[in-house]
């Protein structure tokens, strides 16, 4: 099949109480890893591309990469979206290269500007049958070119939503819960500790998505910054030279409740960064002379892989609904 809009996986993830994970990606193998494990469990995804991976890539060469994905799997719905798109122009270029879905990431303006700045963006995607993703309320982290300290991040206020959506008419909101993009989400400050030591974040903030779910009855709703920030590759990069102290995520279980109420899309990203970054560390340090990149590309792509099965199985329940 072509590549889709998000609008039938939506309606079904939220009758069905499940989420379609929306992936970013970077390269090949990552987009092989990714589409490879969809297939296999035969789940429909979001690949999504934000605006430094096409200044990385060339942005030609990702939307190649996608449709050779859509050719290599026929039986899933595959959507291309873009990832925080930052300007009216940003998101027509995207349109323009055949995405099926863009972000426009007005949330740092004021809620006027933000309103005006996404009918806007919407108004051309409509036009051209693509799907419009908005945002309210600010996360805090590090993702590419969005860079949001703690003390500026907002979370979404409820009473605000309805005027949003019904002004820009926009197809889904991301909003601010407590997610945070990139491996260092949260100060050891704000966590605890558990038996093991590990980092334990603050709590989702639940009551503001139930209250946001319930002024917009049947609207699909998206969570930013989920990763999960397995330790296994956190502790796999340490061993191997690398240093990342304190790098903690979401917890898994939170999401999987945030993806049976009306949260529809969850992005992640900094989980395949680490496993890409953790396998190669190791294949090197054990295999200090080779050099022949498909040697330790290989096993990255297959880590990648498990990661994004594992995400389909057990937290996005997403599995089996293509």
């Amino acid at each position: 099949m072509p590549l889709v809009t998000s609008t039938e996986m939506f309606k079904k993830a939220y009758s069905g109480g499940y989420a379609i994970g929306a992936f970013n990606v970077n390269n090949m193998e990552i987009i092989q890893g990714i589409t490879e494990a969809c297939r296999e469990e035969h789940a429909p995804v979001i690949l999504q591309v934000s605006k430094g991976a096409r200044a990385y890539a060339i942005r030609t060469y990702l939307v190649k990469l996608v449709e050779a994905a859509v050719i290599e799997c026929p039986d899933i719905p595959i959507v291309l979206h873009l990832d925080h798109g930052d300007s009216f122009e940003t998101c027509k270029s995207c349109i323009d290269d055949g995405f099926t879905s863009v972000m426009i990431d007005a949330s740092s303006k004021p809620f006027a500007e933000n309103i005006e700045i996404t009918k806007e963006v919407v108004k051309y995607a409509h036009d051209h049958g693509v799907v419009v993703e908005a945002e309210l309320g600010t996360l805090a982290g590090i993702e590419d070119e969005v860079n949001v300290a703690a003390d500026a991040a907002s979370y979404t206020r409820p009473e605000e939503v309805e005027e949003f959506v019904t002004k820009t008419g926009c197809d889904s909101l991301a909003i601010a819960i407590g997610t945070s993009h990139g491996a260092y989400k949260f100060k050891p400050e704000q966590c605890t500790r558990n038996e093991k030591g590990i980092l334990v974040p603050p709590p989702l903030r639940f009551d503001v998505l139930e209250e946001v779910s319930r002024r917009l009855p049947g609207f699909p709703i998206v969570l930013h910054g989920s990763s999960s920030v397995p330790q296994e590759y956190v502790k796999m990069i340490n061993t191997n030279g690398g240093k990342m102290p304190d790098a903690v995520g979401i917890p898994e279980e939170q999401l999987r409740k945030a993806a049976a109420l009306s949260v529809c899309k969850i992005n992640i990203d900094s989980d395949l960064r680490l496993a890409l970054t953790g396998t190669i560390r190791s294949f090197m340090n054990e295999h200090p002379e080779k050099f022949d990149p498909r040697d330790y590309l290989k096993p990255a792509r297959a880590n990648i892989k498990e990661v994004v099965r594992h995400k389909l199985v057990n937290v996005l329940g997403c599995a089996g609904k293509a």
